[in-house]
């Protein structure tokens, strides 16, 4: 038997049609996670899928709504307004409630956001919204309190291979095809994660290659399909993502004229301005950090300039800043540091606080030894005494890293004069 190639996007073909079929999340949807308790526990409860393109945000929302035994509908932020809001809310109504699954809703405004309020209180929907963004920004904070938000990951190597090899199974058209699988690794670098960019990849590769009803899948055969393709920009397709990691990566590696490019072409094609410059005080944290303080006193008047100046003037600001946080030394020894605490942490446990840094605001906690021996600074020299403020099974740990560029020589230097070997600055 034959079949021919569909019209359907082989993402869509095989989407998952059961939790058990759903790869990935394991930290939501393991044995006693919180997404696998709400999908068996069959009661309905809104919810924000914060993460990644591709993750399976909205593969989630079904088949919770499968499991809750609830009609759903689905709407997109980028293409629905107030009107298709009131719409779906009169027909939940009607069905005694109802999921409604809102793709991209950090791009609702706040008065179509506000349009929601009444009907998640009352229970008329079970809101489920999908966003890239952090919805502490995006989403009204009404709105936010009536959700519980989950942080969805970018899919590893092992849940790219296995979604790949079950599209290969399951799907009745690849099935009726001989395919040779000889490499994969340009399949999964250009995916960056996102399993519906994996999937239709891997289709275009095989309807490229396709000869005779065989096609051979190489990383030469995956780099010479992405050539051809035309550099469109959609903001909300992957070329969003795939252009602002371009424009963040060039300002990372102090390349103006590249970073100058890609903000054009964000702009260009209608990108919201204030995504750009949000993701420019990141930036200025993460990649500059104390290499330039100002970085991010830069980035951070920018994204308050364009808000009160809007297009196009805006565009001239964010040109400015864009020129001088590429041209500006870099360093992630912030970015790195908190890592790096963050992992002590989750080793470690909960180190008790020493007493000596403890506050003693009652007599029992004072005759406890509660602040006992604790130096205040600005009673020595230089406002400055050695005393041991971490845990005393961390004393010692290194967690901050100067880096190697001029402002942070000087932090270095300033730490070494203060603490001698025991950090080893």
């Amino acid at each position: 038997m034959s079949f021919a190639p569909s019209n359907i996007p082989l993402a869509e073909r095989v989407r998952p049609q059961t939790m058990d079929d759903f790869i990935g999340q394991e930290h939501l949807l393991g044995e006693g996670k919180p997404v696998k308790k709400l999908a068996e526990g069959g009661i309905a409860r809104s919810l924000i899928f914060w993460g990644p393109p591709g993750v399976g945000k909205t593969t989630l929302a079904q088949l919770l709504s499968q499991g809750w035994a609830l009609p759903f509908y689905s709407l997109s932020a980028i293409s629905s307004g107030v009107k298709d809001l009131r719409e779906v809310i009169e027909k939940a109504k009607e069905q005694g409630g109802a999921v409604l699954f809102i793709d991209e809703i950090h791009r609702f405004n706040k008065s179509q956001q506000d349009s929601l309020l009444g009907a998640v209180e009352k229970g008329v929907i079970t809101l489920i919204g999908a966003t890239t963004e952090n919805p502490s920004f995006e989403v009204i904070s009404a709105l936010l309190s009536r959700c519980q938000v989950y942080v969805l990951k970018q899919f590893e190597e092992v849940h790219l291979e296995e979604i790949l090899n079950r599209a290969v199974q399951k799907d009745d058209y690849l099935r009726s095809l001989v395919l040779d699988i000889k490499e994969t690794d340009a399949l999964f670098r250009f995916s960056g994660g996102d399993g519906r960019k994996l999937l239709n990849l891997f289709d275009l590769v095989i309807q490229t290659c396709l000869v005779n009803n065989k096609a051979i899948i190489t990383n030469e055969a995956v780099e010479m399909v992405l050539q051809q393709k035309l550099a469109l920009y959609d903001k909300s397709g992957e070329q969003h993502y795939d252009i602002i990691s371009a424009f963040i990566k060039s300002i990372r590696g102090s390349d103006p004229n590249a970073a100058v490019y890609w903000l054009a072409r964000m702009l260009s094609g209608g990108e919201d301005i204030r995504f750009i410059a949000r993701r420019m005080v990141i930036l200025a944290s993460e990649d500059i950090g104390n290499a330039n303080p100002n970085a991010l006193l830069m980035a951070t008047q920018c994204f308050q300039a364009i808000e009160m100046i809007g297009m196009p003037e805006a565009r001239i600001i964010l040109s400015q800043t864009v020129i001088f946080l590429a041209s500006s030394p870099k360093s992630n020894s912030a970015y790195s540091a908190i890592n790096a605490a963050l992992e002590l942490v989750e080793k470690t446990g909960d180190q008790p606080v020493p007493l000596h840094l403890r506050n003693a605001p009652t007599k029992l906690m004072k005759n406890m030894d509660y602040g006992k021996d604790y130096k205040y600074a600005h009673s020595y020299e230089q406002n400055f005494v050695s005393q041991e403020f971490l845990p005393d099974t961390l004393s010692g740990t290194v967690i901050y890293v100067p880096a190697k560029n001029q402002r942070e020589e000087e932090l270095r230097k300033y730490l070494k004069q203060r603490w001698g070997i025991k950090y080893g600055y």
